[in-house]
């Protein structure tokens, strides 16, 4: 059988062998994580309850809304340039470094100021909210799986940020055990980030790179920067629409609702690894084709979109129908209310799909203040609706404003600007008849 499948695979292109094999490692560490994570992050949210752990994640939602600032929109600016440019390596990664870490560390101190503001007299968010924002400071590291990602090489990523996962894990069991308090899940949330990007480190200076060579450009950062400024409002925004129904079921209802609903969540956005991991590995030959002709570039584009469409449906309709059986099986019966709204939020799924192929045409075309402005307007959306829904509706109101918001900003605005039609012309195509025809 093995031997069939090698001979099959030597059939297909370089290239698309290389596409292939990233994809796959980029798959292995997903299952990885999906397995051991949901594994451990079930055992958590049972062991905190809905209050506990709806606290939880209202301080991961509030601390990430700091932390998309500090991503300052490089990553698919920064494999884009180093597809480009590959000589220029040292240059782009030590200036991305540069201001990716100094973005953090204002991030941190902005974090914590706001949660100061918003609850003076709650020591436990100051600290919950210090902690988790601390630990992404390490995210600046994050440039080495960048240059991986360029070099379709992401099992070097996949093997340097394992260890930490598994590490970490085995230390979150081991505070299950102990019945350790929320601060502690919080502590160690935060050391896995920093073992990752040990773990970056290592690999990247084993494939024989080094780390002193890099070199920081005041003219280079300029340049990024104003090739990213509309990605960086552009993942504000998106952060919001996908984290703003966490944060207002925080201040409008209670942590026990927030708990709910990210229990629904979780399984929700369990498979984005998936549209995520073969969008990531086929980008770089989207940027390739582009060079080639205009007619493989939308061939690929359009192919990728059917090949996700395809696998939202199937993820969206299995879940719609074993919702409530999956949320007992796996958080038991305090979080039952979390099935209804389960079956509304899986289908934000199909456009979190379409979005992500949309992004890669956008940053590749150079019309980031498009993907800005269509998000800013799903952000707006969102809130407006969450604020009349939640009302109404309570936490089930969130997951209609999701999915709505997220229609609108990755599908439904593509129609409106003549230069995105062809993609909304593409993405419907993909959604009515998702067949896709051939290989990428």
């Amino acid at each position: 059988m093995i031997n069939k499948i090698a001979i099959v695979t030597q059939k297909f292109s370089p290239s698309l062998r290389k596409i292939i094999g990233n994809t796959a490692w980029l798959f292995g560490d997903r299952v990885l994580r999906m397995g051991v994570g949901l594994f451990v992050g079930v055992w958590i949210a049972r062991y905190l309850g809905p209050e506990q752990f709806g606290l939880f994640n209202y301080v991961i939602a509030f601390a990430s809304l700091f932390d998309t600032v500090a991503n300052l929109g490089l990553n698919s600016i920064v494999v884009r340039n180093l597809v480009r440019e590959p000589s220029c390596k040292n240059e782009v990664l030590g200036t991305a470094f540069i201001l990716k870490l100094s973005a953090q560390i204002v991030a941190l101190l902005l974090a914590v100021g706001s949660v100061f503001l918003l609850h003076p007299y709650n020591n436990q968010n100051h600290w919950l909210v210090g902690i988790i924002a601390a630990g992404m400071i390490f995210e600046a590291f994050d440039v080495i799986d960048f240059w991986f990602q360029s070099q379709l090489q992401s099992k070097y990523t996949v093997l340097a940020k394992n260890l930490g996962f598994i590490l970490t894990n085995l230390g979150k069991i081991i505070l299950l055990h102990m019945r350790a308090p929320l601060i502690m899940f919080a502590c160690i949330w935060s050391v896995e980030i920093a073992l990752g990007a040990m773990g970056l480190v290592i690999a990247y200076q084993f494939q024989g790179h080094l780390l002193k060579a890099w070199r920081y450009s005041l003219s280079y950062a300029k340049g990024l920067l104003k090739d990213s400024w509309t990605l960086i409002l552009s993942s504000i925004v998106i952060m919001i629409y996908m984290r703003t129904d966490q944060l207002m079921l925080g201040q409008m209802l209670d942590a026990q609702a927030v708990g709910v609903y990210s229990a629904a969540v979780k399984i929700s956005e369990l498979w984005y690894f998936v549209p995520v991991a073969i969008t990531n590995s086929v980008f770089p030959l989207i940027i390739e084709a582009k060079k080639i002709s205009e007619k493989l570039y939308y061939q690929r584009i359009h192919k990728l979109f059917c090949l996700l469409t395809i696998l939202s449906y199937i993820v969206a309709i299995i879940v719609t129908f074993t919702s409530s059986h999956l949320i007992t099986l796996f958080f038991g019966k305090d979080y039952i209310q979390a099935g209804a709204i389960l079956t509304i939020h899986i289908w934000t799924g199909l456009f979190v799909s379409l979005g992500l192929v949309r992004s890669s045409w956008t940053t590749t075309e150079g019309l980031m203040s498009f993907a800005f402005a269509s998000s800013a307007i799903g952000a707006l959306i969102n809130i407006a609706l969450n604020y009349f829904f939640i009302q109404s509706y309570g936490a089930i109101g969130s997951a209609i404003s999701t999915v709505i918001a997220q229609i609108f900003a990755s599908y439904i605005a593509n129609l409106f600007f003549p230069m995105t039609r062809k993609i909304f012309w593409l993405q419907t195509k993909a959604i009515i008849i998702p067949i896709a025809t051939g290989i990428l």
